[in-house]
């Protein structure tokens, strides 16, 4: 046999022996990651092999919580445990076609207002899945009972809860076993089925902003402890487009438009400084707001007075800040920041004279009292003082009285629709209230959730009992919220003075909102699905 003949043969066979190594290495299984049963103590640090960067971790895996499991705080603050996990299931759809929405951010807020969670995007679909953390007892299972709701924002759309719409509250004892089965990968194992709450609160309905839609979307971060900041883009418009940060301190505002605009942020207790920037046609990411303070010594209070006349079934009330940037002068309302409010949140409102804020950052505000749902109104009769909503300038620091002192009376009783929540209505409603018993007439006016006056009319006086007015304005836009509001009159020297009126909060109805689409399939494994937490870094 010729040499370069044995030679090739030994190069193949060196070759050979070299591949046969490589594939012996190759097929050294790495050791599986230990799952750990309901019950059994966890540490939250520790991830699946598969989300961890370091290949060493690989190695030597380190024990999570088993499939449909979630490593949660024990109740009384020792450690963590592995429970049931848990997480809000919804779709996010538009209002008027029921189509879902994509890339819409989702958190949920708890019963003191502030978020509890990142966000997260919904998938093609408009579908979402959100885990929430409770707290756990030594077994694992629930220890505390708790409600939440939901902030919703989105590109081209109105936020929610925003305007005329409240969030509905969605309750841990709705939660139960979710549907489909564990994944295929986890069948031969004890996989636990996890808890989800998947009801009408946990479903969405954005209101497109139609033409008013405009701008690009401007991403950042406050950083740790910033969670529930009312984050604005101030000067460009007003209402202004304003954002709330989640658990993590990150913020993704939409529909900025073009122009010099300031970013301030607004939360009891923080005072944020204020960053300047120039808004063009593209989407910025990455704006970093620098925390000055969360002393509250270092930060202001504001008082003031209120007096309480002729209350009817109403004895007590509330008194909140809105920032000016925010406020809808139409419709009398804005987003009201983290924790300014008397008495603070949750508290049942106790206000029946002076009031008292503290933690209040700097910024100018609309100073709102009676706005809840208290049987009371600020006295609607502008001939007299204490009755027109007042804005105050607060410094850094510095005690701030609200110059008059306000006038709150008995409100008129809304009968319906949407007495005590958004309601869904035929496309010529009647409206019903309780007669006043002095009035000579009644005023009522019809907005949208966008703040333009849809229909006016007067109202002859009642006859004691009930009063009822059926609509004839112009026909109900599909999928839009609509308020009714009734101010009741007499005259008084030839000369008309409000007597009392509908409260802020009552009165908001809907028409023909778009039925969610049944049948939708998101993008496959690989492409963005839903419960994807969204990236304080990346533009939408």
């Amino acid at each position: 046999m010729p040499d370069s003949s044995i030679g090739n043969l030994a190069g193949v066979a060196v070759l050979a022996l070299a591949l046969a190594g490589c594939q012996k290495e190759e097929e050294e299984p790495l050791p599986e990651q230990p799952k750990l049963a309901a019950g059994a103590a966890c540490d939250p640090a520790v991830r699946p092999v598969e989300e961890t960067p370091e290949s060493e971790d690989d190695a030597d895996p380190q024990p999570i919580c088993g499939p449909g499991l979630a490593c949660e705080p024990l109740a009384d603050g020792e450690g963590h445990v592995c429970g049931t996990a848990l997480s809000l299931r919804g779709r996010v759809t538009d209002s008027a076609s029921g189509s879902g929405i994509d890339g819409a951010l989702v958190a949920a807020l708890g019963e003191l207002g502030e978020p509890v969670t990142d966000v997260v995007a919904t998938d093609a679909c408009g579908d979402y899945d959100l885990p929430v953390s409770v707290r756990r007892k030594a077994d694992g299972s629930y220890a505390e009972s708790l409600k939440w709701t939901l902030s919703v924002s989105a590109r081209d759309y109105q936020p929610f809860p925003t305007g005329l719409r409240p969030a509905l509250p969605i309750d841990l004892s709705d939660a139960a076993p979710a549907p489909e089965p564990v994944d295929e990968e986890d069948a031969d194992e004890e996989a636990q089925t996890p808890d989800v709450v998947d009801n009408a609160a946990t479903h969405v309905a954005l209101l497109s902003l139609g033409a008013d839609a405009a701008g690009v979307t401007i991403v950042g971060t406050l950083g740790e402890g910033t969670a529930g900041t009312l984050v604005i883009a101030e000067g460009a418009t007003t209402p202004a487009p304003y954002a709330i940060a989640d658990a993590s301190g990150a913020f993704s505002l939409f529909n900025v438009p073009a122009g010099a605009v300031t970013i301030r942020g607004y939360r009891q207790d923080l005072e944020v400084e204020p960053q300047a920037i120039t808004v063009g046609t593209s989407d910025l990411a990455d704006v970093a707001l620098s925390v000055i303070t969360t002393d509250p010594a270092m930060l202001a209070t504001v008082t003031g007075d209120l007096n309480i006349v002729d209350p009817g079934a109403g004895t007590v009330t509330s008194v909140v800040l809105v920032p000016a940037s925010v406020y809808n002068a139409q419709l009398e309302r804005g987003p009201v920041p983290l924790g300014l409010r008397d008495p603070p949140p949750p508290a049942a409102p106790d206000v029946s004279g002076s009031f008292s804020l503290t933690g209040v950052p700097s910024g100018t505000y609309k100073v709102l009292v009676a706005f809840e749902n208290d049987q009371l109104v600020r006295d609607p009769d502008e001939g007299i003082a204490g009755t027109q909503v007042q804005e105050i300038v607060v410094e850094r620091g510095q005690a701030t009285a609200v110059p008059e002192s306000f006038k709150v009376t008995g409100a008129l009783e809304i009968v319906g629709p949407g007495k005590e929540r958004p309601e869904v209505v035929e496309a010529t409603p009647t409206f019903r209230w309780i007669d006043d018993s002095s009035e000579e007439g009644y005023d009522l006016v019809v907005f949208d959730a966008l703040g333009n006056v849809t229909w006016e009319a007067e109202v002859p006086a009642g006859n004691g009992g009930e009063v009822s007015f059926a609509y004839a304005g112009p026909a109900l836009q599909a999928g839009m919220y609509y308020q009714f509001r009734v101010t009741s009159w007499r005259l008084v020297q030839d000369e008309r003075r409000n007597i009392s009126r509908t409260e802020d909060l009552r009165g908001v109805f809907v028409h023909g909102e778009g039925e969610p689409v049944a049948e939708c399939e998101a993008p496959e494994a690989g492409e963005e699905t839903a419960g994807e937490s969204s990236s304080s870094s990346d533009t939408e």
